[in-house]
């Protein structure tokens, strides 16, 4: 497996959830077995801007662009040498580049999306200005029309049954502002779906990467780490009510690259200024090593 840190931030700024890789690698995510791992360092971010984009209304389009054309490369270059990418956010836009690069190198691609939101908010109706509300509809092909055309040339596009969405339990925040959920365009297990009774989580892992595999053989694991509780880790930006126990979501990703097709691994979505003993960092640094082995 290949590390790939990515320190980006789409709020913009060189704090918070930019600080994650080197969190976690401090608490010992590269402690594993001699040649388990070989960390490729960090990927460019570019210049981090809080600045709005006065037309798309995303912030920092700039330096988005420079990570998805870095961790692109980056992903490629892995897949290309024999290894499995783990990409170590940051926030949820790096699966931009990790799905362009693993499509470069891999083909036709499907998609495990394991977060905590929908992530499918247009980018001018977006609250925060954050790509990180936006990414799976950009994926899909959705809201693209005011973005910048350099940064329109780096997205891939996913067809929707090539998708399947687990976690997701921001409908009531979606339906407050007015925002369409994609849940009819892909499938889509909620949070409330996993936790209807024990081993749901699990049954849907193994449902979906059986579908992923029939559909498009290869496959990406992303997993946002706000679909956990907030009891469970709370060192997230946007907490919720509701989401999974770290035993759940352990048996859910185990279950999944138990399946055949996995190519690479997003792990996003911890902010280590929430943390100041670096307890949760441990805790995750412990459940990436458990995504090695």
């Amino acid at each position: 497996m290949r590390l790939i840190g990515v320190p980006f931030n789409s709020a913009g700024r060189s704090d918070g959830v930019a600080r994650a890789p080197r969190a976690l690698r401090e608490a010992g995510l590269i402690d594993v077995p001699p040649g388990g791992l070989r960390d490729a360092g960090d990927v460019d971010v570019g210049v981090l801007d809080p600045g709005r984009d006065a037309r798309s209304g995303l912030i920092s389009p700039g330096s988005l662009e420079t990570t998805i054309a870095s961790v692109h490369k980056a992903v490629a270059d892995g897949l290309r040498a024999g290894d499995r990418p783990l990409v170590l956010g940051g926030d949820c836009p790096v699966l931009l580049g990790a799905l362009s690069g693993a499509a470069e190198a891999a083909g036709d691609v499907g998609l495990l999306f394991v977060d905590g939101h929908e992530d499918a908010w247009p980018p001018d109706r977006s609250t925060t200005g954050e790509a990180a509300d936006c990414e799976l509809g950009l994926l899909l092909g959705l809201h693209r029309e005011n973005l910048p055309q350099s940064l329109v040339r780096l997205l891939p596009t996913l067809a929707p049954d090539a998708v399947v969405a687990l976690g997701p339990r921001d409908a009531g925040e979606l339906a407050a502002y007015g925002i369409p959920s994609v849940a009819g365009r892909i499938r889509m297990r909620t949070g409330a779906d996993l936790a209807w009774q024990p081993g749901a989580a699990a049954a849907y892992a193994r449902e979906s990467t059986e579908q992923l595999h029939r559909r498009t053989g290869n496959w990406w694991l992303h997993i946002d780490l706000d679909v956990l509780s907030t009891d469970a880790l709370p060192a997230v930006d946007y907490p919720q009510p509701g989401g999974l126990t770290w035993p759940e979501l352990e048996l859910l990703t185990t279950t999944a690259l138990g399946a055949t097709g996995c190519v690479g691994i997003t792990l996003c979505i911890y902010n280590p200024d929430l943390d100041s003993g670096r307890h949760h960092a441990r805790r995750i640094a412990d459940f990436a090593r458990l995504l090695m082995s």
